[in-house]
C-alpha cells in the first residue's frame, strides 16, 4: 500500500509546483498576486500547516533556493543597462541610502524602546535594536521582481525598484557587520573579533562576488557571442549559473551578488545577444519561482511565536515599513526623480525574505541567548506578515504609477489579440465579374495587397492578389475582356472576426498563405489579414508602449 504520510522528492515538488500554481491562479482571479498564492500553498502543507514537508525535507533543498535566489539575482542584474545606470544612477544612490537608513533608525529605535519597556536591560534593548534595525534595511528581489514581471511593468518606477532592490542588500549587509560588532561587546556573543577584521571579511565577500560575477558574465557572453542556438544557450547559461554559485559558496562570497554582476557583465557587453539569454532564463523562471516561494511559506512556523514577542514584532515592523517609506519619499524628493517614483516607490519596498532571514539566522548562531531566538523570531513572523502585504502595495504602486503593461513583447499583444483586432476596418470587396481595369482603378489607393473576391450574394469566391495581377500583366496585355475572376485564386484558409489571432496565424502558416480573408456569422468577408500589416500594426503599439514609458520620466 503507498505511503501517503511520506511523500518522496518528486511527489513533494510536483505537489508543491501544481499546488503553488493553482493558489497563484485562484489569487489573480481575486486581483491580488499571485506570489501570495504561492506562500499561502506553502503554509498549508508546511510546518503551520498540514506538516506534509517536514523542516528536515525543507533543508535538503537549500541548494534549491540558492539556484533560485541567484536565478533572481541574475536577471535583476540585466536590467542595471549602462544606460539605466546613468540615467537614474544619482537617483538610486540618494533613494537608496535614505530609505536604507531609515529603516534602520525606525526600526532600531522603536525595537529598543520597546524592548527596554518589556525586559528592563538598556544592553539587550541596545542589541536587539541595533541587529534588528540593520536587518530591516534589506528588501526582497524575489517577491518585488515576481510582481513586476506578472504586471509586465516598464517606466522610472520600475527602473528606480530594480536598482533599489539590487543594491539595498549590500548596505544591509554593512550594516549587519557593523552592528553586531558593537552587539557583540554589549551582551557578549558569540567569538569575540576586532572591528575590522568583520569589515575585512565583509570587503571580501562582496567584492569577491563582484570580481567573480564580472569574470563569469565577460566568459559567458564570449563563449555566447556567435551562438543561435537556443538549446545551446540554455544550457550553458544554467551551467554558468551554478558554476557561479558553487564557487561563491566556496569562497565564502555573497552568491546573490555574484550572480548579479554577472547578469550586469552580459547585459551590458553583448546587449543585443542578452536579449536572447535573459528571455531564455525568464522562461525557465516560473516554476522554480513557485518552487522557492511555496518553500518560504512551509518554513515559516507560525504556531510557536510568544506572546509577547507580538509587541516587539508590531515595533519591528511599523518601524521598518515607516523608516523605509519615509526614507524612499525624502529620497526622491531630494534627487529630484519623476513624480511616480516620489509618489509610489514608498509603497513597493515592504518585501523582505532571502538575506533577512540569512542574516537572523547568523545573528541567531552568533547570540546564542535570548536575543538570537527573538531575532529569529521576529524577522521569520514578520517575514510572512511583508510577504503578504508586500505584494498587493506593489502592484496598487505599480498600477497607479501606471507602468503595468507598458512592458510586453509583440507575441504578448498577438495572444490577446483576436482577427477582428488586425483587420482593415473598410476593406475594399471586389465582385467577381469586374472587368481588371476597373479593378486597377479600385485599388490604387490602397495599402493592402490581398482582396476578397464576391459573387452578386456578396458570398467569397476568391482572393485577389497584387502579385497575381502583376503576373498576369506580364504575361498579356490586361484588357476590360480579363475579369477579376479570371485572375483570383482560391480560398485556402478563412477566419471568423472572433477567431483568436494566435490560431489565425498558425492556420495562414500552415496553409502556407501570407493572408486570410475573415468572414462574418453570414459569411460574407469583413475585411482581411496580412500577415506584413499585422507585423507592422504589432510592431506600432510596441513603439507606442515604449514612448509611452520613457514619457513617465
Amino acid at each position: 500500500m503507498p505511503d501517503f504520510l511520506h511523500f518522496n522528492t518528486l511527489l513533494l515538488l510536483g505537489l508543491a509546483i501544481f499546488g503553488g500554481t493553482i493558489g497563484g491562479r485562484l489569487f489573480q482571479k481575486i486581483k491580488i498576486p499571485q506570489v501570495v498564492g504561492y506562500i499561502i500553498i506553502g503554509l498549508i502543507i508546511g510546518t503551520t500547516g498540514a506538516k506534509i514537508i517536514s523542516t528536515d525535507t525543507l533543508s535538503t533543498f537549500s541548494p534549491f533556493n540558492s539556484f533560485a535566489l541567484g536565478l533572481i539575482g541574475f536577471i535583476i542584474g540585466g536590467e542595471l543597462k549602462k544606460e539605466t545606470i546613468q540615467k537614474y544612477g544619482k537617483q538610486f544612490t540618494i533613494i537608496l541610502f535614505l530609505e536604507a537608513l531609515g529603516a534602520f533608525f525606525a526600526a532600531g529605535l522603536l525595537v529598543f524602546s520597546v524592548s527596554y519597556l518589556m525586559f528592563h536591560d538598556i544592553k539587550i534593548a541596545t542589541a536587539l535594536g541595533l541587529l534588528l534595525g540593520s536587518i530591516s534595511s534589506a528588501t526582497a528581489a524575489a517577491g518585488t521582481t515576481d510582481v513586476l514581471w506578472e504586471l509586465k511593468t516598464r517606466g522610472p518606477l520600475t527602473s528606480t525598484l530594480l536598482g533599489i532592490i539590487a543594491l539595498d542588500d549590500i548596505l544591509a549587509l554593512f550594516l549587519f557587520a557593523i552592528v553586531s560588532s558593537f552587539a557583540s561587546v554589549l551582551v557578549g556573543g558569540g567569538e569575540q573579533r576586532p572591528f575590522y577584521f568583520e569589515l575585512l571579511k565583509l570587503v571580501y565577500e562582496i567584492g569577491g562576488a563582484v570580481i567573480l560575477g564580472l569574470a563569469a558574465g565577460y566568459l559567458l557572453a564570449k563563449l555566447l557571442k556567435n551562438s543561435h542556438d537556443e538549446e545551446r544557450t540554455l544550457t550553458f547559461t544554467v551551467g554558468g549559473i551554478l558554476l557561479v554559485l558553487g564557487l561563491a559558496t566556496a569562497l565564502d562570497f555573497d552568491t546573490i551578488l555574484a550572480a548579479m554582476f554577472m547578469g550586469i557583465m552580459i547585459c551590458n557587453i553583448a546587449p543585443k545577444r542578452s536579449k536572447d539569454i535573459f528571455s531564455l532564463m525568464e522562461k525557465l523562471a516560473p516554476p522554480v519561482y513557485v518552487l522557492f516561494f511555496v518553500f518560504v511559506g512551509a518554513k515559516l512556523d507560525l504556531s510557536t511565536i510568544p506572546f509577547t514577542i507580538i509587541f516587539l514584532l508590531l515595533a519591528y515592523l511599523l518601524g521598518r515599513s515607516g523608516g523605509k517609506m519615509f526614507g524612499a519619499w525624502f529620497g526622491g524628493f531630494l534627487s529630484k526623480a519623476p513624480t511616480t517614483v516620489r509618489k509610489y516607490l514608498s509603497f513597493c519596498l515592504f518585501s523582505q525574505s532571502g538575506v533577512a532571514i540569512g542574516l537572523s539566522i547568523i545573528a541567531g548562531q552568533k547570540f546564542s541567548g535570548s536575543v538570537g531566538s527573538t531575532i529569529i523570531t521576529i524577522v521569520t513572523a514578520s517575514t510572512f506578515v511583508v510577504q503578504l502585504i508586500g505584494p498587493v502595495f506593489i502592484k496598487y504602486a505599480v498600477i497607479k504609477a501606471g507602468e503595468n503593461g507598458l512592458n510586453i513583447t509583440e507575441n504578448d499583444l498577438i495572444v490577446k489579440s483576436k482577427a477582428l483586432d488586425v483587420i482593415d476596418k473598410a476593406p475594399i470587396l471586389i465582385r467577381d465579374n469586374t472587368p481588371i481595369t476597373k479593378v486597377l482603378a479600385k485599388i490604387s489607393e490602397s495599402e493592402s495587397l490581398y482582396f476578397p473576391v464576391v459573387n452578386k450574394d456578396n458570398q467569397l469566391t476568391g482572393v485577389l492578389s497584387i502579385e497575381g495581377i502583376k503576373n498576369a500583366f506580364i504575361a498579356q496585355e490586361l484588357t476590360d475582356m480579363i475579369l477579376a475572376h479570371d485572375l483570383m485564386e482560391p480560398v485556402s484558409y478563412a477566419c471568423g472576426k472572433d477567431n483568436p489571432l494566435p490560431e489565425v496565424l498558425e492556420a495562414m502558416k500552415h496553409n502556407l498563405v501570407e493572408s486570410a480573408p475573415v468572414l462574418d456569422e453570414e459569411k460574407h468577408p469583413v475585411g482581411m489579414i496580412e500577415n506584413r500589416a499585422v507585423q507592422k500594426h504589432f510592431s506600432r503599439k510596441i513603439l507606442e508602449l515604449q514612448h509611452k514609458a520613457d514619457a513617465l520620466g
